[in-house]
């Protein structure tokens, strides 16, 4: 059975930053953990799957190739069953699962690193041949101006949540356990603003439109990733920014194809070219080149331009441009008649037996035998 795609899974989108991603999941691990439902076998596939799409989204280089080569990108690689170590990092879940466990502590005033963020971008076949600088405009959330990032109306520092006592949990008893749950008043913070800034309402963060100069490298193709540290989204109450990944996608050529640094091309000659030979201009990415076709060019017979191809990302040159020979075969009703003949007379001297040619006083004849 083949496997679902991981976004599908998590129910989240392909642009889905991590918190999104963490809380989908979050939703998925509370419902479905085999725990909470045991002999369930569907709802534990389920945890296992929504697992597995985890451990891979969740870590930025798996999902990297996950969005470039999918399911194969990342086979061996921490998918293809579930991992139990992903919940390391994922404490406050069990906490909602069993009712214990969640934030510790409290008391980090709410700072997070910002989300990172994901642009689609369609390139030309000649941009991503020789590269090309352009600007994206990228809606975000940056530090509101008004309150510094601190979300209070009047720069105050939060004070201390009363509900938890700056601990970001609240503890009751249930039968002989002490349970810990998430502080509802601070969201687990440890922290409240007494007067939120009404620019930002106390998050802190407002969301702008801001125009980012990204300089595309000669020889991108359909796949590549380009990571601008720092240009994500603006992390909460002064903690660091994330990261924008530009993914690229390339418009496919009327003429053209590439094979890595090789560029693919055809040539259509004629019968007579093929035969006798001839020396043509053939199309390039870098302007006409000469080309020698040698007497009696085989259809489907390849030439190479050296240096006529796609420069190489990691700077060793520039590749070919592989010219494949199509032997152009032409309909009778666009040659005249004095060409005709003259195919003729070849097939003749040749000994190739060819269709008679009828008369019109012929044809009628026959219709009428």
């Amino acid at each position: 059975m083949a496997k679902r795609d991981y976004y599908e899974v998590l129910a989240v989108g392909k642009t889905a930053g991590q918190q999104e991603i963490k809380s989908a999941y979050r939703k998925i691990a509370v419902r479905d953990h085999p725990d909470k439902n045991p002999g369930d076998k569907e709802a534990e596939e389920r945890f296992k799957e929504a697992a597995e799409a985890y451990a891979v989204l969740s870590d930025s280089d798996k999902r990297a190739r996950y969005d470039r080569f999918g399911h194969q990108g990342v086979a061996g690689a921490g998918a293809g069953g579930f991992d139990p170590t992903i919940f390391a990092d994922f404490s406050d879940i069990l906490g909602d699962i069993f009712g214990f466990g969640g934030r510790r502590g409290g008391g980090g005033g709410g700072m997070t690193r910002g989300a990172d963020l994901r642009y689609d971008l369609t390139l030309t076949f000649e941009e991503a041949a020789f590269g090309t600088e352009t600007t994206l405009r990228i809606p975000r959330l940056e530090t509101c101006a008004r309150c510094s990032g601190s979300g209070s109306a009047d720069g105050a520092a939060p004070t201390v949540c009363q509900a938890c006592r700056g601990q970001g949990q609240v503890r009751f008893t249930q039968g002989f356990f002490t349970v810990a749950r998430t502080c509802p008043q601070c969201q687990g913070e440890g922290r409240v603003i007494a007067d939120p800034c009404p620019e930002c309402r106390g998050e802190g963060r407002v969301e702008k439109e801001r125009s980012i100069s990204v300089k595309i490298p000669a020889g991108v193709d359909t796949g590549a990733r380009l990571r601008l540290s720092g240009e994500g989204e603006n992390g909460r109450r002064g903690g660091p920014a994330g990261d924008l990944y530009v993914v690229l996608q390339v418009r496919p050529h009327k003429h053209f194809r590439r094979d890595g640094s090789t560029v693919l091309s055809r040539l259509p000659l004629s019968y007579v070219q093929a035969v006798l030979g001839t020396t043509v201009e053939v199309e390039t990415l870098h302007g006409k080149a000469p080309l020698d076709i040698p007497a009696g060019t085989a259809h489907g017979r390849d030439f190479r331009l050296r240096g006529q191809g796609i420069d190489r990302l990691d700077g060793s040159g520039r590749g070919d441009q592989v010219v494949t020979v199509e032997i152009a075969v032409p309909h009778p009703r666009d040659l005249n008649p004095e060409e005709i003949q003259i195919l003729r007379r070849l097939a003749e001297i040749g000994g190739h037996p060819v269709k008679e040619e009828r008369t019109v006083l012929g044809r009628v004849k026959d219709l009428f035998a």
